[in-house]
């Protein structure tokens, strides 16, 4: 099961069927119709999927990033740890003749651990606030894996390797040499409290001199103020690493108004992914 962003499935679609050919007994279909879709985040979401499953979804049994078809009452699930939050989290695709049978369990039990409904405002906000990429709105196909940081997605053992693979080991071994990448995603807070609030299109500006512009931003409700994703795009063939960021004096214009910030290549939020891990 591949699973797309809403504002991609043609294109994912279209990519994996274009490489296709007659030889190969592989067939691709579109199964969105198929499946609904509920996510139970948060640090209560364990106890509460436990509560509804005769499955064990400990750490130990289930740990980050499993995927297997639990039961829930009388219905089935295809449960996935993962989040696009940044908490403690599984993402449920459920067949859709069991979803509003699995979707009314999941109301009533939930009651007991506070169970409240969330929408796509507060997913962005979450997930900005962890530096989650969203394709298609942070980064789209003129940037690389690299540069976006997800580089850790590759696995350059595979056996047959995988499509652009000698390109990221190109601009890979190009960084090595010249001291890092001349481009590079980043996450951008205006401090604690601040009082403007981010969108995208915001100019980021180090020493005073326009480097970036804000591709995506939210407010973030635990970090205290606006953050957002910019991709940084040296100069002056300067490499961006973590001196080029400590070094630098950053600030960003809003709407004629600049107000210092905080530019950071790791998530301000859980850098070491503890809670997601628990």
């Amino acid at each position: 099961l591949v699973v797309a962003t809403d504002t991609m499935q043609n294109h994912v679609l279209a990519h994996m069927r274009r490489r296709l050919t007659n030889q190969k007994h592989v067939f691709v279909h579109d199964v969105t119709n198929s499946f609904a879709q509920i996510n139970l985040q948060g640090p209560n979401s364990r106890k509460l999927l436990q509560a509804i499953t005769s499955c064990d979804v400990s750490n130990e049994e289930f740990p980050f990033r499993k995927a297997a078809e639990i039961d829930i009452g009388y219905g089935r699930a295809l449960c996935t740890r993962i989040t696009y939050v940044g908490e403690l989290g599984y993402e449920l695709f459920i067949p859709v003749e069991f979803a509003h049978l699995i979707y009314q369990n999941i109301i009533e039990v939930g009651e007991e651990f506070n169970l409240k409904h969330a929408g796509l405002r507060a997913l962005g906000s979450l997930r900005m606030e962890k530096g989650y990429r969203d394709y298609g709105h942070d980064m789209d196909n003129t940037d690389t894996l690299l540069e976006t940081g997800l580089g850790f997605t590759c696995d350059f053992k595979k056996s047959n390797g995988f499509i652009g693979m000698e390109s990221v080991l190109m601009q890979k071994d190009q960084a090595k040499q010249q001291g890092g990448l001349l481009k590079r995603m980043a996450q951008v807070f205006l401090h604690k409290d601040a009082e403007p609030l981010l969108h995208h299109g915001e100019v980021l500006l180090r020493n005073g001199e326009a480097i970036s512009e804000i591709r995506s931003a939210s407010y973030g409700h635990t970090l205290g103020g606006a953050v957002g994703l910019t991709m940084l795009e040296s100069k002056n063939k300067e490499p961006i690493t973590k001196d080029f960021i400590k070094d630098g004096s950053w600030s960003i214009d809003v709407a004629g108004n600049v107000y210092p910030c905080k530019v950071s290549l790791r998530p301000l939020f859980d850098p070491k992914n503890e809670k997601i891990k628990l």
